[in-house]
């Protein structure tokens, strides 16, 4: 398996594990401890949906020689939801994770989400980091691979265009390993140029536009940070984060958290996207010691 696609699991990994952590110690104590940079309390940082699909979706990866069959990929999520629903799964994957284990097929199930529209959560594009990093040697294939990945959950275009921005975006990420650093509106701005219209598209076109100065909060009031939970409330903030930090993976995870949102899936992208091209091995011991261990078949 390709060392690019390891590094972005595993960042995607530690950024969702660390994000998720956040959501009650602000509740709890407000913004102070994030102010300070206090790590997280907790002995073990468990993570969530994100990486239990990323997961999934690697594995898939793996058995299919980079091509998503869309049918085993289907049962592959039922699956893993069922032998653990306690991952922070969104309420509409509830439904439809339940509904494709019980045998019902996933086409329908997903098409019929919404009144007909399909999920436009961040779902899709939650896991898919990996997956740019699998085929960074062709960007077509990057585009294609992540649709259809993102189709057997989400079938509104515009969450879709948010997991193809993903993956192109660790796809770019992992071209640019041992290279010189893009400049994050460059950077942006070539995710956006593969984008379908979207409004997935007008927000990384905002994002690659922002001043050099600008700051994490208005950053993530013009972007939004995912409180919506959609994919354009929530990617083109996560990857201009993540576009400005693709040398240093612990203070791109700190600069994401701070946007607040959905944090374990704004972080989850983040560090899926700027590990892809730094890898993990720079992150504090401390994390390390912390993040809860990812299964031994994605490990090795």
């Amino acid at each position: 398996m390709p060392t690019a696609v390891l590094d972005s699991l595993h960042g995607l990994a530690f950024g969702d594990a660390f994000g998720d952590r956040w959501f009650g110690i602000l509740r709890q104590d407000g913004p102070a401890a994030l102010e300070a940079r206090t790590l997280p309390p907790e002995a073990l940082w468990r993570w969530s949906d994100d990486t239990a699909q990323a997961l999934v979706l690697v594995r898939e990866l793996a058995e299919g020689g980079g091509t998503v069959d869309q049918d085993r990929l289907a049962l592959r999520f039922a699956a893993a939801y069922a032998d653990d629903t306690h991952r922070g799964y969104g309420a509409s994957m509830h439904d439809v994770l339940r509904r494709i284990g019980a045998g019902e097929p996933w086409r329908e199930v997903v098409a019929g989400q919404f009144g007909g529209q399909g999920s436009w959560g961040n779902g899709a594009a939650m896991r898919a980091a990996p997956l740019g990093a699998w085929h960074a040697a062709d960007l077509d294939v990057v585009a294609e691979q992540a649709a259809r990945q993102a189709a057997v959950s989400h079938h509104h275009l515009e969450a879709v265009a948010a997991a193809v921005a993903v993956a192109l975006a660790a796809a770019l990420a992992t071209r640019s390993r041992g290279g010189h650093t893009p400049a994050r509106p460059d950077f942006l701005q070539a995710v956006a140029e593969r984008l379908p219209d979207s409004d997935v598209r007008s927000g990384v076109r905002v994002a690659a536009r922002m001043p050099e100065r600008t700051s994490v909060r208005h950053a993530a009031e013009v972007l939004g940070s995912g409180y919506r939970m959609s994919g354009p409330d929530t990617v083109p903030y996560a990857l201009w984060c993540a576009a400005g930090h693709l040398d240093d993976l612990h203070e791109g995870l700190w600069f994401t958290v701070a946007g607040r949102g959905d944090i374990d899936t704004t972080c989850a992208i983040a560090g899926g996207v700027i590990a892809a091209r730094t890898g993990v091995d720079t992150l504090p011991s401390a994390w390390h010691a912390a993040r809860e261990p990812l299964p031994l078949v994605v490990s090795e």
